[in-house]
């Protein structure tokens, strides 16, 4: 037996959570597929900036997030061995959004709040425990086969879309090339509710700090302090896990390293690499699935849940006003891939070398160029516009 659905979406994290809700209250039948049993309380992103907000406002789930994030006006650059400490204000930007801040609050949030609401909506389905296995597309749809645990369930779509993450199956099948490169050092994660803003004079909850050493990024939401750093390229897998590198983290940060006890620690491989098609006919990419890019500025899911708004108003079009599909589909590829290259990934990278800037004891030119911007209000208006990701949302509209 074969369901016929309008749309089928592999993944339920945030940005096939967001795609999926949107088209429901656009009257749109969905289907969304995920093969874990809930949305996983992981390490991943937890930064979402202004424009993404307004989104989410629009979707109307901004107070569920705003009651269980934490608001992030201030984020600052320090120097660790010098003590130095540059800090920018997003009210600066108060007169361009409603939400002058970075919003810390986990994808994990967002993905349960999405999917809770479209279990029960009357154009959506949730199936967790569900598995793309495999698809075939012609001239008027798509044939979607689904593994679950009682056996293996068919679809009819209009649509197939791919937000299935960096391995993402529905991009293999579709054998499309995924252009970049690996970093070859890895990334750690650790997770801790010891108060690590005890022991710094106004640390904020978005900070990056470096020195000619090392360089970590701080992240705090609601109940722990989230600690990112590079791996050395001959750490094991056993070493960056290891308590003693646990010790050697935390003793970087506050007097007693090994009495911090953690609740998560994490391996990352970083990507940054751009999908060569954003679609093929009806089945179409969006997040991870299309792009992948290092996490310094928070640009991943937010880029991906941009991807997930753009495309719901090309499928708008499409199925309610008899839009033009290809031509549709066509813009949404042409629109997401440019500033997928041309923003998300430069930025990210240049972010990368910031924070790797040498120093030879003093200031380093990383520094020196964030002072001269932190005394400028239009220089620091400009690069808060960027860094909220409103360059790359203006980017887009320019795109014919």
């Amino acid at each position: 037996m074969t369901e016929r659905t309008r749309v089928v979406i592999a993944g339920a994290g945030p940005v096939g959570g967001v795609l999926a809700y949107r088209l429901a209250e656009m009257g749109i039948d969905v289907v969304l597929v995920e093969p874990t049993s809930y949305p996983a309380e992981d390490m991943r992103a937890s930064t979402f900036h202004p424009p993404t907000l307004e989104m989410m406002e629009k979707l109307g789930v901004i107070d569920d997030m705003l009651a269980d994030g934490l608001k992030a006006p201030i984020y600052q650059y320090r120097n660790r061995a010098s003590g130095h400490v540059i800090s920018l204000d997003m009210g600066d930007i108060a007169d361009k959004t409603p939400y002058p801040y970075r919003l810390q609050c986990e994808q994990y949030k967002l993905a349960r709040i999405l999917t809770g609401r479209l279990a029960t909506h009357k154009h959506g389905r949730v199936l967790f425990s569900h598995r793309l296995l495999s698809f075939e597309q012609d001239n008027d749809g798509v044939n979607v086969h689904v593994e679950s645990p009682l056996g293996i369930e068919h679809f009819r779509a209009d649509y197939l879309i791919g937000a299935d993450g960096a391995s993402s199956t529905v991009r293999k099948w579709l054998e499309v090339e995924f252009d970049g490169f690996t970093y070859p050092e890895r990334f750690l994660t650790l997770s801790t509710d010891y108060p690590i803003h005890d022991h710094y004079n106004g640390l904020a909850n978005v900070s990056y700090m470096s020195d000619a050493t090392e360089w970590c990024v701080l992240l705090r939401v609601p109940k722990l302090w989230r600690v990112l750093v590079p791996s050395q390229l001959d750490e094991s897998e056993e070493d960056l896990l290891s308590d003693a590198k646990k010790t050697a983290v935390f003793g970087g940060l506050v007097p007693d390293g090994a009495g911090i006890t953690t609740y998560h620690r994490t391996i990352y491989r970083v990507h940054q690499r751009v999908a060569r098609n954003f679609r093929r006919g009806r089945v179409i990419l969006v997040g991870d699935a299309a792009h992948l890019n290092n996490p310094l500025g928070g640009f991943g899911m937010n880029s991906g849940i941009h991807d997930a708004w753009n495309l719901a108003d090309k499928l708008g079009n499409i199925m309610l006003n008899n839009g033009n599909a290809d031509a549709l589909l066509d813009h949404y590829e042409r629109q997401r891939k440019t500033v997928a290259n041309e923003f998300v990934q430069a930025q990210t990278i240049k972010n990368k070398q910031a924070m790797e800037a040498p120093s030879d004891g003093g200031p380093s030119l990383q520094e020196q160029q964030m002072d001269k911007l932190a005394a400028d209000l239009d220089m620091r208006r400009d690069y808060m516009m960027n860094q909220a990701m409103f360059r790359s949302l203006d980017r887009e509209r320019e795109i014919a």
